[in-house]
């Protein structure tokens, strides 16, 4: 089996691009989501992207900015039932999922004509990614990962601290919003990749693997992009040559990284 065969084709040039740059700012991001234990907004927010979708579709628009600036919507709603209505980030990652879901039920049962396209979105169609969507999908990625290197330092401190980062001047209201906007432009970004129906796994899985087998916050980071890229570019290998699903393939690699990496720990190898 000639690996560098593979790279004789333009869509699987364009679906190496895109899934790397994106599956490494998912875990980029992941990394602060789950040690802030909010990994589930990627999930919710998912779910909104759903109906962001489907309303671009029925407008007979491009359905990626819709979805972008209804899920980008979705963050500040959910910040804001987080922050003034005191009901807690999982109550309003509930509400407001299940109502961006319900939407887009609604939305595809009506038009009834866009199902199959609406269908690619759930189960993520990265084979099929065309030049603009690798460059829109790359774009975002990258200013995902130029924004958590803008803000690292307070990033990191309102993580681990965000009452001492409060007291030391530090906006972390305007942080929390940050994260969750990123968050939504990962998931959109994402979801040509994985798929709607997987994208938050593909922001928490490589998240958790980097920060079970790194020794610092630093390279839990680093790892955590490696171990994403990685899973991308196997994952797409086993799909060209053994006609799996490329979505299904890299999550479940990411699964056994972070596997892998459990039973090492537990070993004494990682410390």
């Amino acid at each position: 089996m000639d690996i560098l065969h593979i790279f004789s084709f333009a869509f699987m040039k364009r679906a190496f691009l895109a899934g790397g740059l994106v599956g490494a700012s998912c875990a980029i991001l992941g990394v602060f989501l789950v040690l802030r234990r909010e990994a589930m907004i990627g999930h919710g927010l998912s779910h909104v992207t759903f109906g962001g979708v489907a309303m671009g579709l029925m407008l007979n628009t491009a359905p990626l900015p819709v979805a972008l600036a209804f899920t980008i919507a979705a963050a500040f709603w959910i910040n804001a039932i987080k922050d003034r209505a005191g009901l807690g980030g999982d109550t309003g990652i509930g509400i407001v999922s299940s109502l961006g879901m319900a939407l887009g039920v609604m939305l595809a049962s009506m038009a009834g004509d866009f199902n199959a396209e609406l269908f690619s979105y759930l189960f993520g169609s990265i084979l099929a990614i065309n030049q603009l969507e690798v460059l829109v999908a790359g774009g975002l990625a990258i200013v995902t990962v130029s924004a958590i290197g803008l803000f690292y330092n307070e990033l990191v401190y309102a993580t681990f601290d965000s009452q001492t980062a409060r007291t030391a001047g530090i906006r972390v209201d305007r942080l929390d919003m940050l994260i969750a906007v990123l968050t939504a432009v990962t998931v959109v970004t994402g979801m040509k990749v994985v798929g709607l129906l997987l994208v938050a796994a593909l922001m928490v899985i490589p998240a958790a693997a980097g920060l079970t087998m790194a020794k610092g916050f630093g390279q839990a980071v680093y790892l955590s992009a490696l171990f994403a890229a990685i899973s991308v570019f196997a994952g797409l290998i086993l799909a060209f040559y053994l006609d799996w699903p490329a979505s299904g393939a890299i999550v479940l690699l990411n699964g056994l990284i972070l596997m892998a990496g459990l039973v090492f720990k537990h070993k004494g190898r990682w410390i």
